[in-house]
């Protein structure tokens, strides 16, 4: 689970005040079943995940992550929600708000495996078999089913 780089570089001129991050969330279908991974620093079970880097294109960085963390490809086929998730303070002290691009993907090759390190385990799971997965990361999925729909933003009401 390696910070990136520009990460690293920030933090040394900030500390561990709050960092904005662009992340991107991959919600990969096949057929009837979504891409779960059990995250090897805490144990929970969700989609892939990950930060996008400094010029990258947010569906380029969602296509990346799935590939790095789980060794498949995929295609990134709509935005399906917007959101700002609350702050993060993580063990070492540093503070990030992350603004979460989620995105409906579909699989395009590769059977999936831990890649990277970052998941101990990953497979496409039925929907039903969801029970694991916290109902935030359960809504992303929800939001993704349809393959048409507008993407979803939080708050501007």
């Amino acid at each position: 689970m390696a910070t990136p780089e520009f990460v690293l570089s920030l933090r040394e001129k900030i500390g561990h005040d709050p960092l904005p991050l662009v992340g991107v969330t991959a919600i990969v279908f096949r057929d009837e079943k979504v891409l779960i991974g059990r995250r090897a620093d805490n144990g929970r079970w969700q989609p892939v995940s990950g930060i996008v880097d400094p010029g990258e294109e947010p569906a380029d960085a969602v296509v990346r992550e799935c590939r790095e963390e789980a060794g498949v490809t995929v295609r990134a086929t709509r935005l399906a929600l917007v959101q700002q998730v609350p702050r993060i303070t993580y063990a070492n002290g540093d503070q990030v708000d992350y603004l979460d691009l989620v995105f409906r993907c579909d699989w395009v090759s590769g059977e999936p495996h831990p890649a990277d390190g970052e998941l101990t385990e990953v497979g496409f799971y039925g929907l039903g078999e969801l029970t694991d997965v916290a109902h935030e990361h359960v809504r992303k999925i929800a939001l993704a089913v349809a393959e048409d729909d507008p993407a979803s933003f939080v708050g501007g009401r």
